[in-house]
């Protein structure tokens, strides 16, 4: 039997469930765009969610694409409607499929995979005037700026954080700080562990406002940031993850890439790439042969 796409996508959110209590993926929220993105192809695709899931060929996603970008979108926008479409056929619910006698067609995608655009480090005024902003914050907006600037955290850690993901070492004059975590992100690939020192600064501004139970951070706590980010120049749709990248590039420019890799808990390659500028190093004058 073929089903229908509104069949599939009802579905979907069943295995989804059943799937994240197995393994811890996929993510509520991907589950949710994964449908949205679906509908939003459908629907810029011209097909009725009642329709077989074999309408959606190649061909009716090229049309999607078009429409989206006739909208005004760019290609990479548009793309990543495509690429929250897929999930939908992702390799893990193939069997869910095949269990409830469903046959579905082999997913055939545009060859174009869209990809960010390359990090480009702001400029040096850009930068002071996030200085100047940060300098300002206070209470909740401080502590969520805080771990993105200072401790390249993404949005949703932040917002996961415990009180055992601040571990204290050593005792008196040597007592120091660190915050300890798994990055959401990539705890099902590298499942890299960031352990990343604390400066006696943040710590004291962190003890003065009662710790986490002091805090409360919360979504609209991140919607304020972008929104005061998008005022300061940055164009982004996520305003408040340029504090994540400014961090990663100030990090790979004074310490290297191996700081940056354990301050962010991605790989080289993603660091190069989204999060750091390569390409304009910060070293001065020097000739190679004199350090022959």
């Amino acid at each position: 039997m073929v089903p229908t796409i509104e069949q599939v996508l009802r579905h979907y959110r069943i295995i989804s469930a059943a799937e994240r209590m197995k393994t811890g993926r996929p993510g509520e929220e991907t589950s949710a765009n994964a449908i949205r993105g679906t509908k939003c192809v459908c629907e810029a695709a011209g097909i009725p969610l009642d329709a077989s899931i074999s309408r959606l060929t190649r061909k009716a996603i090229d049309a999607a694409l078009a429409t989206f970008m006739a909208r005004g979108l760019s290609r990479v926008s548009a793309h990543s409607y495509v690429a929250k479409f897929q999930s939908v056929f992702a390799r893990w619910c193939l069997p869910y499929y095949k269990d409830a006698g469903w046959k579905i067609p082999k997913l055939d995608l545009p060859v174009f995979r869209a990809k960010s655009q390359r990090y480009n480090r702001p400029a040096a005024e850009m930068l002071q005037r996030v200085k100047t902003w940060y300098g300002r914050q206070k209470g909740d907006c401080w502590f969520a700026a805080t771990m993105m600037l200072e401790f390249a955290m993404r949005n949703g850690d932040v917002l996961r954080l415990k009180k055992e993901n601040f571990v204290t070492k050593g005792d008196g004059d040597c007592k120091k700080h660190f915050l300890c975590y798994t990055p959401h992100k990539t705890a099902l690939t590298s499942g890299r562990w960031v352990c990343w020192p604390i400066h006696p600064d943040i710590w004291r501004c962190f003890e003065d406002y009662g710790g986490l139970d002091g805090l409360d951070v919360t979504d609209e706590t991140f919607d304020q940031i972008n929104c005061d980010l998008r005022a300061l120049g940055f164009t982004g749709h996520k305003g408040a993850y340029e504090l994540r990248k400014i961090c990663i590039d100030h990090v790979y420019q004074k310490y290297g890439a191996e700081m940056a890799v354990s301050i962010s808990g991605d790989d080289i390659r993603t660091i190069t790439r989204y999060y750091a500028d390569p390409s304009r190093p910060n070293i001065g004058t020097t000739r190679i042969i004199d350090l022959l």
